[in-house]
């Protein structure tokens, strides 16, 4: 992915210290100063999801765990003192979202996590997906959406679309037996049973062609706001922690059963301006693969995790209810521009001009 713009002072500083040769003296300098900034400015931060600077500047921390930045050494990925900031970001946005789940999650009246059944853990993730009624953008788009706006939307989702399934990869070591074979079955599915033109990523960047964009990773980060990059980073938090795997299961299965009905609007919504299947086939696919996800990811993934692991229970609950938190934060900007015909990106592109 190529550099973003700096949003503010820490992004700014990170992409100054990236710039230099990692582990030389110069490198370490500016990573201190870094550190000391950072540690500065979110004295200040009363919003750290909808912080810029902060979801930019850990974004593209994670960043240098997938597929790198474009100028960047692949040295800096493990730089101690850059994992020290990127912790240092990373303990404010976990409280923040451990918050806005306890929000989203309500009262919750559970069994002891030790007496659990797979099935039980898959029924109450189930009622939170029932319990969603958070402004719909699926419906949005199936009926009112102009093409300016399908565009934006594409542009919110590439973020992670054109990397889909990655950050939920990261949690198959951490795991063993049933759960693990029930997340290894997801992904395979994901990405493409072994044909990469039947990639999840690679039916999306088609969409992306079929409206005349662009389709590297990576070309609109510029143009989403903070809550786009915080739903990414938050799964980057979950999947590359290993004491909150329970988290990426819990995000998993919420994200599985949520999906199958939007994405039939989603098409829906792209076929009422003239789409033909070439573009739709992402929806579509969609449509039937998380149907069947859903099942596996609730009873087998999540549900067979707590069977293993009991005291994971809490943190599978904080995975669901955090997805569902940011969903519907995203959810309100997205509605709230469209509906008073404004623009939901930080500035307009090309791409939705």
């Amino acid at each position: 992915m190529k550099i973003p713009e700096a949003r503010g002072p820490l992004s700014s500083a990170l992409f100054t210290a990236l710039s230099v040769t990692a582990g030389t003296g110069d490198a370490t300098t500016r990573v201190e100063e870094l550190r000391r900034l950072v540690t500065g400015e979110l004295v200040g931060t009363t919003d750290v999801i909808g912080d810029d600077d902060v979801q930019l500047a850990l974004f593209c921390l994670y960043e240098l765990h997938y597929s790198g930045l474009e100028g960047v050494s692949d040295d800096w990925e493990w730089e101690p003192g850059l994992i020290q900031v990127r912790r240092l970001l990373e303990r404010p946005f976990e409280e923040a979202l451990r918050a806005a789940a306890q929000s989203a999650a309500g009262e919750l009246d559970l069994p002891p996590a030790a007496e659990m059944t797979s099935d039980a853990v898959a029924d109450v993730l189930f009622g939170l997906a029932g319990t969603d009624t958070g402004p719909s953008v699926s419906r949005y788009v199936a009926k009112k959406a102009s093409l300016d706006q399908l565009k934006e939307f594409l542009i919110h989702k590439s973020v992670y679309q054109l990397k889909e399934a990655d950050p939920h990869t990261w949690a198959i070591p951490r795991l063993t037996g049933r759960p693990k074979a029930a997340l290894v079955e997801i992904q395979a599915d994901e990405y493409g049973g072994g044909r990469p033109d039947r990639m999840h990523s690679a039916l999306f960047a088609r969409t992306m062609r079929g409206l005349g964009m662009d389709d590297q990773y990576g070309a609109y980060v510029n143009a989403v706001p903070a809550i786009s990059l915080a739903a990414v980073n938050m799964m980057s938090l979950f999947g590359l922690n290993r004491r909150l795997r329970g988290a990426i299961t819990g995000h998993l299965a919420l994200y599985e059963m949520t999906s199958s009905r939007p994405n039939r609007l989603y098409g829906n919504g792209f076929r009422r301006h003239g789409f033909d299947t070439g573009v739709t086939h992402y929806f579509d696919e969609h449509v039937e693969a998380d149907a069947v996800h859903e099942q596996i990811a609730g009873r087998d993934l999540a549900g067979g995790l707590v069977e293993a692991e009991p005291g994971l229970l809490g943190d599978v609950l904080l995975g669901a209810t955090a997805a569902m938190a940011i969903d519907g934060r995203i959810s309100t900007h997205l509605l709230a521009c469209w509906e008073n015909g404004e623009t939901s990106l930080r500035a307009a592109v090309p791409a939705a001009a």
